[in-house]
């Protein structure tokens, strides 16, 4: 008899690196659920959800358990990145790009078998250098929790809305903090998820030519999404990574 048929489930998944990500896994035998906003007509497979609306999130989770879909790939793809540096952008960033991935995660888990794998789709512009030594100091806490990161990220949210945020050691980028926060996110759920031997690494695709990216960007969407694929299939023989940081299957600092 043969194995089932892998099941993975890709976010923000209408165009750009999703689409490509699911093109590729289904190139892989994998069935691909693609989780997008707004599904076309003809889309009879797409499986509805805004990482920023909880009833969403809720309603996806439920329809999952209802069909009884037993995930072995979650990729957190849905991202945004908007222009300008106000209090604003900051909420809809982080809405979208850090507690949208969070709550996502957190509602599928049931649904996520154990050993699967989930992998976050972030960016080298999470790297902490732009951030100050004290604030880098605190995202690296070997000991840092869930409820203490999103202290944090909040931290941030309210030291915009101050005028405070550079004071404190923080970039004026929204996309840069959301980006770090998810990678903390990673280090922090890895933890959380060793018992059920669930995978979860971050993944930086690259500068990347999607409509986020633009034209100039000098890399391809099919050698930003292998590198999603990578995370999200790699077997190195029993010995696979978790809590990680990746761009083309290289590990990269945080």
């Amino acid at each position: 008899m043969s194995p089932p048929q892998p099941i993975a489930l890709v976010t923000g998944s209408s165009r750009g690196l999703g689409l490509e990500t699911a093109r590729q896994l289904g190139e892989r035998g994998y069935r691909v659920l693609p989780a997008v906003r707004h599904p076309r007509a003809a889309d009879k497979d797409a499986w509805v959800l805004d990482v920023a609306d909880g009833a969403s999130i809720t309603a996806l989770a439920k329809r999952l358990a209802r069909e009884g879909v037993r995930l072995d790939v979650l990729v957190n793809n849905a991202g945004i990145s908007m222009k300008g540096f106000d209090i604003e952008v900051v909420r809809r960033t982080l809405a979208v790009n850090f507690f949208g991935a969070v709550a996502v995660t957190d509602a599928l888990l049931p649904s996520v078998k154990d050993g699967g794998a989930i992998v976050m789709v972030s960016s080298g512009m999470g790297e902490l250098s732009a951030f100050s030594p004290a604030l880098r100091a605190r995202f690296l806490d070997p000991g840092l929790t869930r409820d203490a990161l999103i202290e944090l990220v909040r931290s941030f949210e309210h030291a915009v809305e101050r005028g405070r945020h550079a004071a404190e050691g923080w970039p004026s980028s929204a996309y840069r903090v959301s980006k770090a926060s998810l990678n903390a996110w990673v280090r922090v759920l890895a933890r959380e998820l060793a018992p059920r031997r669930i995978r979860i690494n971050a993944v930086c695709p690259g500068w990347v030519r999607t409509d986020m990216g633009g034209d100039a960007a000098p890399r391809s969407v099919e050698a930003g999404a292998a590198s999603i694929v990578w995370a999200a299939t790699h077997d190195d023989g029993g010995g696979k990574p978790t809590g990680g940081f990746f761009r083309d299957g290289h590990a990269i600092s945080w």
